[in-house]
């Protein structure tokens, strides 16, 4: 295939409130209707957190099996979990999203302060998470919120071996408080640092989106947007849908000569199996 841009969006997260952002999909109607729409302007992955019928964070399983079930009826998404949740979800729960049998989840490497909070990722928990994984043959996303957490991914592939699907895909989150920049020149000396052979998109949080995306895009990479990660399109103008973000990035990636990647060829690139329904 030609030079494609993979996008993956990340319509909800689990930090900001319906209350003050009433744009966020919080409910399965909703978050199956953003997924149709983002399909549809270029997004081949969704990344996906769920919340509660008070709009709460929850990694409740029989949710998580209903959203996932609802997201692969609806449209042709890779459906990937998070296994961040809440900063406050336990580790075992976190580890209980895998039986919602996603396509894929996301694999922090390393504990972060995460503003005034810290998102917990000790070594131990890692591992298990990884080989949790690969027993249950889903494609990990490996998110890295700073340099350090790559020397991590590098000792867990040395340690336990290729992900399931046999290929090594990263999502450089930048911009965090608490996490490296967002920035060109830490970005690259991001990408310098990671696995040989390894792919990788970049998500820029808040007012770092923007050079976060043009940096990604000028260096080869794959691109990650949507109301977890930005809430503002531009100054004082908020976000009304994800699909915003994903129609922006598309333009971008075609701007680059990099249209968006089809989610059957994210599918081939990922080694993500197939379900049968």
């Amino acid at each position: 295939m030609g030079a494609t841009t993979l996008i993956t969006v990340a319509p909800t997260g689990a930090e900001s409130a319906k209350a003050d952002v009433p744009a966020l999909p919080v409910t399965l109607d909703e978050l199956v209707q953003t997924a149709k729409e983002c399909e549809a302007a270029g997004a081949a992955v969704i990344h996906v957190h769920i919340r509660d019928d008070d709009a709460r964070p929850t990694l409740d399983l029989a949710r998580l099996r209903d959203t996932v079930q609802a997201l692969r009826e609806s449209t042709g998404l890779i459906v990937q979990l998070s296994t961040g949740g809440a900063v406050t979800d336990p580790y075992e729960h976190r580890l209980r999203v895998l039986d919602a049998e996603p396509d894929g989840c996301s694999l922090t490497c390393g504990t972060v302060n995460f503003g005034d909070d810290v998102f917990m990722n000790p070594w131990p928990f890692m591992v298990e998470l990884y080989q949790r994984t690969q027993a249950q043959r889903i494609v990990p996303e490996f998110e890295l919120f700073d340099l350090g957490q790559i020397r991590s991914l590098h000792r867990l592939l040395d340690k336990h071996g290729l992900p399931f699907g046999g290929h090594v895909h990263c999502d450089l989150v930048m911009g965090v408080p608490g996490g490296m920049p967002g920035d060109a020149r830490t970005l690259v000396a991001a990408v310098e640092a990671l696995p040989e052979g390894a792919t990788w998109s970049a998500t820029g949080v808040g007012r770092t989106s923007l050079p976060v995306m043009f940096a990604a895009l000028s260096a080869g990479g794959h691109l990650r947007v949507g109301m977890e990660d930005t809430l503002t399109f531009a100054r004082g103008l908020p976000v009304a849908a994800n699909v915003q973000l994903v129609e922006r990035a598309a333009e971008a990636a075609r701007l680059a000569q990099r249209p968006p990647m089809s989610a059957a060829d994210a599918r081939a690139l990922l080694g993500v199996r197939k379900i049968d329904n």
